[in-house]
């Protein structure tokens, strides 16, 4: 597997089509088509399909195309250090996290980072927890962002916690409901649901997703498998759905601690005898940050 593979791959996949690819990279179709058969040989799998009218990605191909991307992004970046003589200057530190839920307080930490130690770069890595997990384990992610229950806590991995955050209804402002300091299950049991899987959301909140179900009908339930969509769908009216609590700000919602649910233990995971002063700071200011931003919400209902 080499670069231009990578590259031939991602420009098929982002324009579904050899010949803009073959444009693209100043190649013939028939160097792309090469470049693409060598690496599905070498992977052992297609990652795309391709008739005389389509070029589709394979769900492998799905798969694959996010880690080409970050593969060919940290080759660039080891290559401009190399030819710039900065090696000593850039330090670079690979953070993972699920979704935007808690971009605000990430912002904090970075900006506290970028003032402390300007040589910082950090490298995003944002996927579903099923993707993520397993780059932190292999090692290519140094420092991860979620919550106590995310992973299985071996004598190799650290938690610290950062900050616990109540588990909420997420309503419209204009619910009548929105008036509630707190909120209990059976509260909800008449209104509309919107739910979605483990790998978008704390299993906790999955779990009162389900027991909430139990009293609804199906015409009364929403699926979503985008995070994005089910903040739609609460402001468009569609229904409620179960949810940490964001502090970040969403016009138009409304989040309501739940009567039952304890709070979440939030934090950072990192590996045990990691020496790495970098990540030290990092930590640091993840913790100082956290304090900033008083993250530690009470049991009363927080406004957006």
């Amino acid at each position: 597997m080499n670069i231009q593979q990578l590259e031939t791959f991602i420009s098929v996949a982002e324009n579904l089509n050899f010949a803009r690819a073959a444009e693209q990279l100043n190649i013939t179709q028939s160097a792309v088509s090469r470049q693409i058969h060598a690496l599905e040989d070498e992977l052992g799998t297609k990652l795309l399909y391709r008739s005389t009218r389509v070029v589709a990605l394979t769900s492998e191909g799905i798969s694959f195309l996010e880690d080409a991307r970050h593969i060919v992004n940290r080759l660039k970046f080891a290559e401009a250090k190399i030819k710039h003589h900065t090696n000593a200057q850039l330090q670079v530190l690979s953070i993972g996290c699920v979704n935007e839920t808690y971009f605000d307080l990430l912002c904090k930490i970075l900006d506290i980072c970028r003032k402390k130690i300007p040589s910082f770069h950090p490298a995003m890595r944002i996927l579903t927890h099923p993707a993520l997990l397993p780059l932190f384990y292999q090692g290519e992610i140094d420092l991860m962002f979620g919550f106590r229950e995310d992973i299985p806590l071996h004598d190799d991995i650290i938690f610290r916690e950062l900050c616990r955050v109540p588990l909420c209804c997420v309503l419209p402002d204009s619910h009548p409901l929105a008036e509630e300091q707190r909120i209990k299950a059976e509260d909800l049991w008449k209104e509309k649901l919107i739910t979605c899987s483990s790998s978008l959301i704390h299993f906790k909140a999955v779990e009162f997703q389900n027991q909430l179900a139990q009293h609804l009908s199906p015409e009364a339930i929403h699926i979503c498998e985008n995070f994005s969509f089910i903040l739609l769908l609460i402001r468009a009216g569609y229904g409620y759905s179960i949810l940490p609590r964001s502090r970040s700000e969403s016009e138009g919602l409304c989040y309501i601690p739940l009567k039952e649910a304890e709070p979440l233990s939030y934090g950072i995971f990192y590996r045990r005898g990691a020496s790495d002063p970098l990540l030290k700071e990092v930590i640091a200011a993840a913790k100082s940050a956290a304090q900033e931003q008083n993250f530690l919400y009470s049991n009363s209902k927080a406004p957006v």
